[in-house]
């Protein structure tokens, strides 16, 4: 499945991309270039947009809830999501682009020395060239999906 999130989904679709799903961000106002990308790419729209049409040829799924958290439960659900541990952290959560191995000697200077130290495996971004490990957040953002899920299970 992709995605193609409007303006006020933003901190939804840095999510989504966490979890490893394709998702782009439209910022624009353009309607017929929103439904144009969606259509082009076989992308889902969702959007906070009431006033959105829905007879356009692609699927769009209003998201009603305000909070991020309740974003994240409402998309789970309403689209049937997976969640996937291994594709976690699987795409650049700035540009969308699946991330990829690097080796460990390559950034000893691009790194802080402590990460460089502590940590063995790293991916980085081929489009904007960001660099990922695997530092606290990985459990922060465990514990906040499992939460989630938790909650959307009640």
């Amino acid at each position: 499945m992709k995605f193609l999130l409007t303006k006020e989904l933003g901190r939804l679709a840095k999510w989504l991309r966490i979890l490893g799903y394709d998702t782009l961000y439209f910022n624009q106002d353009n309607l017929s270039s929103l439904i144009i990308q969606a259509l082009r790419d076989n992308r889902i729209i969702l959007t906070r947009n009431h006033r959105l049409p829905q007879s356009r040829g692609v699927k769009i799924v209003v998201i009603q809830a305000e909070r991020i958290k309740e974003q994240m439960s409402e998309a789970l659900k309403t689209l049937k999501l997976e969640l996937d541990s291994d594709k976690m952290f699987s795409r650049c959560i700035i540009c969308n682009e699946e991330l990829v191995d690097i080796d460990k000697e390559k950034l000893k200077d691009k790194v802080p020395e402590y990460v460089f130290k502590t940590q063995e495996n790293f991916v980085t971004c081929p489009q904007c060239k960001r660099i990922y490990w695997q530092g606290t957040h990985w459990g922060n953002v465990a514990n906040i999906i499992k939460g989630i899920t938790d909650d959307s299970l009640q």
